[in-house]
């Protein structure tokens, strides 16, 4: 099996509708069914409210193996200008058009090819495979399968988590907490506005603090010049609040998030935010900010000279290696101790979460090429 039969499965993968927000049962059952066919060992891991789920599966000896792993949701295509149908895979002029090709189901039928290859393989360790959930929504799914990988198919060696990357070796991202805050203020009537507390005043002198703490960071805090952004980053995303132009507002609401360099730990900028509320609130009578964490992640940051980057290495058959912009499930197997990189066919800036999004061919052919490898790795021989 290669790129063509890679392309067939990556057809109907494409079909499968699993934007974040609807079911992805249909996918997953596909899933499992082909890799059960061809004897792989599956645990189907469902979400607590049951209308999703994941897979880890394994196939070969007992061991460490190696593992591979990629997320089967997508984002939604509400407000995008698609001149194809988004749901059917497109070939044109040496491009795969269809949502998702990109981020990230062209690595999943690599996958799932590598797969049947293996089938008839004699493996000397085992190939292992994860398929997640949610991931679009701030890396849900995986923190909620995480813990069963030990019990089921077992900690690997080393994984490779295939966000495009244009198939180099990412050794890095930011991690990201998704915070809400609530503002408590006094109703009245707008005539006498100064003998109120404005809810929205507050969330105006809080959004003033968050500014300033993202000036301390891009002056004064933790660099890495890998990154586009080199510092660790603070961004409000929406404020809502009020019911009309003559009533004080007494409520308010904000979503805002912090996305933070390895060496800024998360607890110490929540620290930080959660002072900054105090001190706003403190300064109004009656007056009160609730602060929590709608979610969360780990970053990554995994050494140059680490084993796990000279196999990328060698897999990818690329020598350079990179640090994205954007977050993967990549930190949460690393939380395990697992040592892990990203690597996978595409552009994210160039391609991710656009309208007609589209995958390389040649990228595909490249991402096949690295699959071929890991069997050769599995097979006991040298990567080809």
């Amino acid at each position: 099996m290669g790129t063509g039969e890679t392309v067939e499965i990556l057809d109907r993968l494409v079909a499968f509708d699993t934007v974040s927000a609807r079911p992805n049962l249909g996918i997953i059952d596909y899933i499992q069914a082909f890799l059960e066919e061809r004897g792989f060992d599956v645990h189907r891991l469902a979400a607590p409210d049951g209308d999703k789920a994941g897979i880890f599966a394994s196939l070969g000896p007992p061991g460490r193996g190696i593992l591979l792993s990629g997320h089967t949701d997508v984002v939604p295509v509400e407000g995008q200008q698609w001149s194809r149908d988004p749901f059917r895979l497109t070939r044109e002029n040496g491009r795969l058009y269809g949502l998702g090709t990109t981020d990230m189901k062209g690595y999943l039928a690599a996958m799932l090819s590598l797969a049947d290859r293996a089938a008839g393989a004699d493996l000397q360790e085992p190939l292992k495979l994860a398929f997640s959930y949610d991931e679009e929504v701030g890396c849900v799914g995986i923190q909620q399968m995480i813990d069963q990988l030990a019990g089921t198919i077992g900690l690997p060696r080393a994984c490779l988590v295939g966000e495009p990357t244009e198939m180099q070796v990412a050794i890095g991202h930011k991690g990201k907490a998704a915070l809400n805050a609530v503002f408590h203020g006094e109703a009245g009537h707008s005539a006498l506005a100064p003998k109120f507390t404005n809810a929205l005043h507050l969330a105006g002198e809080f959004m003033g603090a968050l500014r300033a703490l993202q000036n301390a960071l891009a002056e004064g805090g933790a660099r890495d010049s890998a990154y586009d952004i080199p510092y660790s980053t603070v961004h409000v995303g929406k404020l809502s609040g009020g019911t009309a132009l003559n009533i004080v507002p007494d409520r308010a609401e904000m979503t805002f998030e912090f996305r933070h360099l390895a060496a800024d730990a998360p607890n110490d900028l929540f620290a930080r935010i959660k002072a900054a509320a105090a001190e706003v609130a403190g300064r109004h009578r009656g007056a009160r900010i609730e602060l929590t964490v709608a979610n969360a992640y780990p970053g990554l940051n995994v050494a140059p000279d680490n084993a796990v980057v000279a196999l990328a290495g060698k897999l990818a058959a690329s020598d350079r290696t990179t640090k994205v912009a954007f977050g993967t499930e990549a930190g949460v197997f690393a939380g395990l101790g697992i040592p892990t990189v990203v690597c996978g066919p595409g552009s994210m800036a160039g391609q991710g979460h656009k309208a007609d999004e589209y995958l390389a061919e040649a990228q595909l052919a490249e991402c096949d090429a690295m699959m071929s490898r890991v069997l050769d790795v599995l097979r006991g021989e040298d990567p080809r």
